[in-house]
């Protein structure tokens, strides 16, 4: 598998909705970040599908390098 493509240098905040689902940007190559727009069609990403269970702020992971996707886990710093 390739290497998703590091959108950010850093996580993006997002106020989420409860009941809303997400779907977290796996590739790297969405121009609406951090969130799929259909960009991964054609490789072997396919986006992450996350629903919240209360409305508050969520940090999503901007490198594509978290463990915990679809969520920041500070990979971003690793490097």
């Amino acid at each position: 598998m390739s290497p998703a493509i590091r959108a950010s240098d850093t996580p993006f905040a997002v106020d989420v909705e409860a009941g809303k689902t997400y779907w977290w940007c796996a590739c790297g190559r969405s121009k609406s970040q951090p969130f799929c727009d259909g960009s991964h069609k054609g490789s072997e990403f396919e986006p992450i599908a996350w629903q919240a269970a209360e409305s508050k702020q969520m940090w999503f992971c901007g490198c594509k390098g978290t463990a915990n996707a679809p969520f920041c886990d500070g990979s971003h710093k690793k490097s």
